[in-house]
């Protein structure tokens, strides 16, 4: 569709092109002519007069086709650069930035339903020139499938004491759906603008509806990227992140930490008598405490921890911008919330944890064996208790 439009678009500029050619030999041989015939004076400047208007026509003409080649060329070049990546987060931002580009348009959102066996549980919502209050309260949550509707019109009217003095309020809105490459609706691009009540025009519909058909398979396939690399970060028994994960994420955090001065803590623990566990009561029952016992682990760690299955029945937290004392403190958390109460035959666990605080001359590698260390002295030592890398807890 786009292809066609620039070719149309190049063609038109080729005849305007072609037609002000024609005007110029058209308008040199009716001087000729003129000359030849020596016609009234006035009867010549009429024609010359008539020839030169027609010349300055086809020039407005192909001046403008010009102008659309030029714009169609950029708005192309502005729809192929959603699809030059495969991350999410850009794709959706380029999108927004090109939706708020459009004419008389102050606002944009996109809305992406929870996917069928997506772990996620809220709809993921991204905007662009609205608050987040703005944007909670737009009726935009489900792509448009009225059978078959191109688009869906939001209008809002107001009570009289709520007068907008400033044209901030939005005032109007309108969303078409985004559809991957087999047609499927996928989610919802949604406009908005400010100020005044109006009722879009069809160019306007037609343009972001030309903006979803660019973007839909871009977000699609950006979204299916982010689910398989999100699944291949993730211990398929426990959910938590990997052990590969778990090294690449300590060796950017140590990094970053040493860049910029912040602190970096981390703890490494295992259930105590694990293997016994097992013996006791087999391979599949002692999977299902590791599950609970991750559960709990989530459940119990801050938004910003890193929480990791390092191998077998032994787990890490990175905690950024933390101290030891933040260490000990997760620890506890964690003993609590797995101790607490029984987990599946057994009436209580322990784990025993090892803790460490980020030195200057660490790495991930030093830094996880450093803890890693003194999660065995731990373990010498008795049953559920840390030990810190440079003491005992």
């Amino acid at each position: 569709m786009l292809l066609l439009e620039e070719t149309t678009t190049w063609i038109a500029v080729g005849i305007a092109a072609g037609a002000a050619a024609l005007a110029l030999i058209l308008s040199i041989l009716v001087i000729l002519l003129l000359a030849r015939r020596r016609p009234p004076r006035q009867e010549m400047e009429q024609l010359l007069e008539h020839s030169g208007k027609r010349f300055e026509e086809v020039l407005r003409d192909l001046t403008g086709a010009l102008e659309r080649a030029r714009e169609g060329e950029r708005r192309t070049r502005q729809l192929n650069e959603i699809a030059a990546t495969i991350d999410l987060d850009s794709v959706l931002a380029r999108t927004l930035e090109l939706a708020v580009s459009l004419p008389r348009v102050d606002a944009a959102m996109i809305v992406l339903p929870v996917a069928e066996g997506e772990p996620a549980k809220e709809p993921l919502v991204a905007t662009l020139g609205m608050t987040g209050e703005e944007a909670a309260r737009q009726p935009v949550g489900a792509p448009p499938n009225g059978g078959g509707a191109r688009a869906v019109r939001i209008a809002y009217s107001y009570a009289p004491e709520q007068v907008d003095k400033d044209g901030k309020l939005i005032r109007g809105g309108l969303a078409v759906p985004l559809r991957d490459d087999e047609g499927d609706q996928t989610g919802t691009l949604a406009v908005f603008w400010r100020g005044e009540e109006r009722e879009p025009r069809e160019d306007e519909v037609a343009r972001l509806e030309e903006l979803a058909t660019s973007a839909g398979p871009a977000v699609e396939n950006a979204r299916r990227f982010r689910e398989a690399r999100q699944l291949a970060d993730l211990d398929a028994l426990t959910n938590l992140h990997n052990r590969r994960y778990f090294h690449e994420t300590l060796a950017r955090e140590c990094s970053r930490a040493h860049r910029y001065d912040r602190r970096l803590a981390l703890v490494v623990f295992d259930i105590d008598d694990f293997k016994a566990i097992n013996d006791r009561i087999g391979h599949l029952a002692a999977d299902a405490v590791l599950a609970a016992v991750a559960e709990r682990l989530q459940s119990v760690v801050r938004a910003a921890d890193i929480a990791c299955r390092v191998g077998g029945d032994e787990f890490a937290v990175v905690l950024p911008e933390s101290t030891i004392a933040d260490a000990e403190q997760l620890y506890r958390r964690v003993q609590f919330a797995v101790g607490s109460r029984p987990v599946g035959p057994f009436e209580r666990l322990h784990l025993s944890a090892g803790i460490a605080e980020l030195r200057p001359d660490d790495d991930g590698k030093s830094f996880f064996e450093r803890a890693d260390e003194a999660l065995y002295r731990a373990k010498e030592s008795g049953k559920g208790q840390f030990v810190t890398a440079d003491g005992v807890g």
